[in-house]
């Protein structure tokens, strides 16, 4: 499952669909939640707009959960990526993944995640306490953890 959306999601909810779609045959079940923190030492942060470019964005992001899925042994995945106006402390993104064992649920899911941060068209704008806005910029870093993943694939 992958979903876009501006309101807010109940993680329970999520770790509970997933859990029971494949009562059973869990092994593992990882879950993990991206929060709007603050990014600027030098002024707080006070929210986070982001845009994305509807249809082609969920495509995207399924695209990363079913490489991951034939690249891991993993029974299920669930994406939820929130857009608009979020604040400070607010959940942006929930990525659970499922599978029979543990090194897959961890392989796979820091996988999506580390993806979904430089291949999903998301675009993030900040706005600081002073009333300071700008667009974020990629790191370097994440491109390079990405690239990472699929050298190690190759």
């Amino acid at each position: 499952m992958v979903t876009v959306q501006e309101h807010d999601f109940k993680v329970s909810d999520l770790i509970e669909r997933l859990h029971q779609k494949h009562a059973g045959q869990n092994g593992a079940l990882l879950s993990f939640i991206g929060y709007v923190r603050d990014f600027n030492p030098d002024s707080p942060t006070e929210t986070l707009f982001l845009e994305h470019y509807p249809g082609m964005c969920e495509r995207e992001i399924t695209d990363i959960c079913e490489y991951a899925k034939q690249r891991w042994d993993i029974l299920d995945y669930c994406v939820v990526h929130r857009v608009g106006e979020l604040h400070l402390g607010e959940q942006i993104v929930f990525v659970g993944v499922c599978s029979i064992h543990r090194g897959d649920a961890f392989a796979a899911g820091e996988y999506i995640i580390d993806a979904l941060k430089t291949r999903a068209p998301f675009w993030k704008r900040e706005t600081l306490q002073s009333g300071e806005k700008f667009w974020v910029q990629q790191r370097d870093s994440d491109v390079t953890k990405t690239a990472q993943w699929e050298q190690q694939h190759d």
